[in-house]
């Protein structure tokens, strides 16, 4: 039975995500405040008195999901849970600021102190007790009249996601923010201050999306408020609304990802792998699943692309420095991919060196990077891409033949243009960059291919039609690559519309569901009952 008696607004965030734009959530709150005292001392046995009407509904929603038997984490635990009478939890780990209010929680098995703003960012909150609790460990994570104290949320969201089992849940149920004004405002973000209540819970969800992104899997959110709970923002609410507290609840379930890449559909799994990796946008973790994913189904040595994801991020704290009009999130990513998609490239400090010269991110060296810049100029922007793949994954292998490899080709870059130019006179000077730089990539920059002697040999008996031929099988590649990639784009804008379209509908449910209401908490009983119709 689905919790319609708790909520009839089942699928609020329903879809995918919610936003599509990413909010900007590191809120500020008072510069003076020194956090955990304030919780801790100041606080320490200030409660926080939700009204009867609130705590019922809110048992009946926990009740749905939590059974007997689970583990539990709790973030933001005080002196009361608000869990279902009855309910026998094997574990019950309580993590607050005030462990005076914790101790008075009976419902807790457990609990420390920790606080929720020191986080390091990307990557979660910054305790070493919340750590030593074990990855996948909590059927549920709860954090009741909390979110509105987090100045980084999506880094407590990215913890959450990291200690629940797959298929977990995580629930975030908040009241209206004026019920404990009086007592917290202090506290209180001032996102969370001047938002409404609607808009609270699309926040929220974009917290889920941004923390883990299509790590959270059926993210919905319930507006489970007694029936005679204020219902209205603005003047006319303050004017008509009762005192009584409304609830939310935001939730979602953490998805399973995959722990090896699958061969017939690799692009999902190294989304997943790439949920929780700090430092790429999400924009580059859709062009680049899409990119790896195909790059993974032609590589003879696939494997050494899979073991590689966990460069990215050393690639990506470079590319992000980089302007996007010069050089794309696209190019970006085809570089990234590329990268690793060579079984030498380790993102050795030596390889990341040699990419930031070449990008132009650091002085480049006179004998190297200097020369191959002045003499490709020519060379369109996605070509220099494929280009620098070729050479960043030479360096740093403490291999003097390859170290000598690298002279040869950046001295072998002028005499061979000069060759394919006598053959091809019409050739553009970007053509010829092109041709000249893939043959001497194939056989002069890795050592024991070919001599210079040799390769000087097979250059100068290539043919014209030889070399046209080269350059057009090239082009056809990247040609079909650009093709994939307007493809992959045109797929996202579907999307993005259905996302929108979608968000749009569950608003309409959302007031369609508070006018039509059908339950309501009836305090003589401590029950949800049906409302009669006049």
């Amino acid at each position: 039975i689905e919790p319609k008696e708790t909520s009839p607004i089942t699928g609020l965030l329903a879809g995918n995500m919610a936003p599509a734009e990413k909010v900007e959530t590191e809120e500020e709150v008072d510069n003076s405040l020194d956090i955990m005292k304030y919780w801790g001392e100041e606080k320490a046995t200030v409660k926080t008195e939700l009204d009867d009407g609130a705590i019922a509904t809110l048992k009946q929603h926990y009740e749905f999901y939590l059974k007997d038997g689970m583990t539990v984490l709790e973030f933001g635990a005080a002196e009361d849970s608000y869990l279902p009478e009855g309910l026998k939890l094997s574990r019950h780990v309580g993590v607050g600021a005030s462990q005076a209010l914790m101790n008075e929680n009976s419902a807790l098995s457990e609990s420390f102190v920790a606080n929720l703003n020191d986080v390091v960012a990307e990557r979660g909150v910054n305790s070493d007790e919340l750590k030593s609790l074990g990855a996948g460990q909590f059927d549920a994570v709860v954090m009741a009249n909390t979110i509105d104290f987090l100045t980084s949320p999506r880094e407590v969201f990215r913890s959450a996601w990291a200690l629940l089992k797959p298929g977990g849940i995580m629930m975030v149920p908040f009241t209206n923010r004026e019920a404990y004004k009086s007592k917290f405002e202090r506290a209180q973000t001032k996102m969370w201050r001047d938002m409404t209540d609607d808009q609270h819970m699309w926040i929220c969800g974009s917290f889920f999306q941004f923390s883990a992104s299509e790590g959270w899997e059926n993210l919905k959110g319930f507006d489970i408020s007694p029936e005679d709970a204020k219902k209205d923002d603005g003047i006319l609410g303050a004017l008509t609304n009762s005192d009584k507290m409304n609830m939310y609840v935001v939730q979602a379930t953490k998805a399973f990802q995959d722990d090896t890449i699958d061969p017939a559909n690799p692009e999902k799994s190294f989304s997943s792998r790439m949920w929780l990796m700090p430092t790429l946008e999400e924009r580059d973790k859709q062009l680049l699943s899409a990119r790896l994913g195909r790059t993974y189904q032609v590589l003879d040595d696939a494997d050494s692309l899979a073991s590689n994801l966990d460069s990215l991020p050393k690639v990506y704290e470079s590319l992000v420095k980089m302007d996007q009009f010069a050089f794309t999130f696209s190019m970006q990513a085809q570089l990234a991919t590329d990268l690793l998609s060579d079984p030498d490239f380790t993102a050795n400090d030596e390889q990341i060196t040699a990419m930031k010269m070449g990008l132009g991110l650091r002085t480049p060296s006179k004998d190297f990077w200097e020369l191959v810049g002045q003499r490709t100029a020519a060379m369109d922007p996605e070509d220099k891409v494929n280009l620098l793949a070729h050479i960043i994954p030479r360096f740093g292998l403490d291999d003097a033949e390859q170290e000598a490899a690298l002279q040869t080709f950046v001295a072998g870059l002028e005499p061979t243009f000069e060759l394919i130019k006598s053959k091809c006179p019409s050739m553009s000077n970007s053509d010829v960059q092109l041709a000249g730089t893939e043959l001497l990539a194939a056989e002069i920059l890795q050592p024991g291919r070919s001599s210079k002697k040799e390769f000087a040999t097979w250059v100068a008996a290539m043919t014209e039609d030889e070399v046209v031929e080269l350059l057009a099988k090239r082009k056809n590649y990247k040609e079909k690559a650009m093709a994939d990639l307007k493809t992959m784009q045109e797929e996202r804008e579907v999307e993005e519309k259905r996302i929108e379209e979608a968000r749009e509908k569950m608003m309409e449910q959302q007031q369609k569901a508070r006018q039509e209401r059908t339950m309501a908490f009836n305090a003589n009983t401590g029950k949800m009952e049906e409302i009669k119709k006049k």
